[in-house]
């Protein structure tokens, strides 16, 4: 099976065809354009002392890289021809100050880079995180924000030295660069939508009954309060369940609370799902605003399937999962509803034990960007395994935490029992053992390569199977 994964160049990279007329994503390693923006970091962090005393506990701290943290940077109109070169468009849609001219990368992850017209000299750097109140809190700062809270843009100086300048911002669904004010009743109206993603209800004993609550809550809102903006609070309501449910990503969001930065570092957030429910899912993010990446069709021998999505604005990616046979790896299966099978597979078995990502059981994980190596040590050195890496190239490198081991409730556990999809020794063990539930997934791109490998993929979900007892040699010492 042959791994979905390029280390060509931005400079040679182009989108071919499927047969059916779909975009086949093959993204591409942009190092020219990664090693350039580490150039400008590395020369902003020698005029800056606390930028550089914040990287260095990024480092020690929660095991991040500073570099994966930054919003965007501030450069002199001098540099536009290099970024240029390395794979950087002008993106004049973006709203940005007068004198200001945005750039982005469109097939990287890497950090936007506004051109000031009026400005010469070393770059500037700002720090996306989740909240700036909290980082203003964290790092006893007496500067004010600019920009409501809640509002799609809010702007901090953080500190300015030897004429440049770190700040922080905070992002709700917008890609522009003009701090946003809110009307007292706007605020009012928006941290109301908030709450009902957070108290939304979860477990079903019908799930097409969760599914169907779901979308006339989603029908309230979107009206509202638009895709973009819903899709964000969504999502950070998911990432507060997941979170609760497990042990080793509150450890982690403990670590980058201590320095005020929240999950901004978050990468992608991964569903799964059933086969009678995938097009729900997907339905459903569709509606928030989500567009179709790439699908993976892993073939016989995995018995999964996946859809990529995006949402551009509010900048999630979703991974979701479904089990799939080998006769419907030709099928698209995020629109054509899968009839029930006889038998289950990783994916549809974790669903039957804990119920589904989207309702009672919470994402299987969240995938966030970290320093890999240095990651892995400070997590066994405090306690939390990890699981052999998965993917271990030189632009992409993940790896599980020990999967949080979760009780499965007797009835879910005798539906499958009485379906003849689990025997009655694996119903006793999961009675007497639970099942694994939830993982944080530590991850480092180079390249910004924006891709996933589908081999490494079939390898991790393999050994994650709940009928599967974890070896030793599946986790790290």
């Amino acid at each position: 099976m042959k791994p979905l994964v390029s280390r060509r160049d931005s400079s040679d990279f182009t989108l071919s065809g499927e047969a059916d007329g779909k975009r086949q994503f093959d993204w591409p390693v942009a190092n020219h354009a990664e090693n350039l923006l580490r150039g400008y970091l590395q020369s902003f962090l020698k005029r800056h002392d606390f930028a550089r005393n914040l990287s260095e506990r990024m480092c020690l701290d929660t095991g991040t890289d500073f570099f994966e943290w930054i919003d965007h940077l501030v450069l002199d109109p001098a540099e536009e021809i290099a970024l240029r070169k390395v794979g950087f468009i002008e993106n004049s849609s973006a709203e940005a100050p007068e004198g200001l001219r945005v750039y982005e990368h469109p097939l990287a992850t890497f950090p936007f880079v506004l051109i000031n017209s009026e400005r010469q000299g070393s770059p500037s750097v700002a720090l996306r995180v989740e909240s700036v109140t909290d980082f203003r809190s964290s790092h006893r700062l007496s500067s004010e924000p600019r920009g409501t809270p809640l509002a799609g843009y809010r702007y901090l100086t953080v500190a300015v030295e030897n004429r440049v300048e770190l700040s922080a911002v905070e992002r709700c669904a917008y890609r522009g660069f003009v701090p946003k004010e809110l009307k007292e009743e706007d605020l009012e109206q928006i941290a109301w939508q908030r709450e009902l993603w957070r108290i939304r209800p979860r477990p079903f004993s019908d799930e097409a009954e969760g599914f169907r609550k779901a979308n006339e809550l989603l029908a309230e809102i979107l009206p509202l309060a638009g895709p973009d903006r819903t899709c964000h609070f969504f999502f950070e309501a998911e990432r507060a369940y997941w979170e609760s449910r497990n042990r080793t990503a509150r450890f982690q969001k403990r670590r980058q609370d201590k320095l005020g930065l929240g999950w901004a570092n978050h990468d992608h957030h991964t569903f799964r799902c059933s086969r009678g429910h995938f097009v729900d899912l997907i339905s459903f993010l569709m509606k928030l605003g989500f567009q179709k990446r790439e699908r993976y069709y892993a073939g016989a021998e995995a018995g999964w399937g996946a859809q990529i999505l995006e949402q551009p604005v509010a900048g999630i990616v979703v991974f979701a999962d479904v089990d799939l046979l080998p006769e419907e790896t030709q099928v698209d299966f995020s629109s054509t509803r899968l009839s029930p099978t006889r038998q289950l597979g990783t994916v549809g078995l974790w669903v039957g034990l804990h119920g589904e990502s989207f309702l009672e059981a919470g994402m299987h994980h969240l995938e966030a960007r970290f320093d890999f190596a240095l990651m892995d040590q400070q997590l066994r050195a405090s306690g939390f395994n990890t699981m052999k890496p998965f993917s271990n190239f030189d632009f992409l490198r993940q790896e599980f935490t020990e999967g949080e081991r979760w009780q499965v409730r007797p009835e879910r556990a005798a539906k499958l029992v009485s379906a003849g999809l689990i025997t009655s020794a694996q119903f006793n063990r999961f009675m007497s053992e639970g099942a694994i539930g939830s993982h944080l997934e530590n991850l480092q791109r180079h390249g910004g390569f924006k891709g996933f490998n589908q081999t490494s993929v079939s390898a991790v979900i393999q050994a994650t199977d709940p009928r599967k007892k974890q070896l030793p040699q599946e986790i790290s010492a």
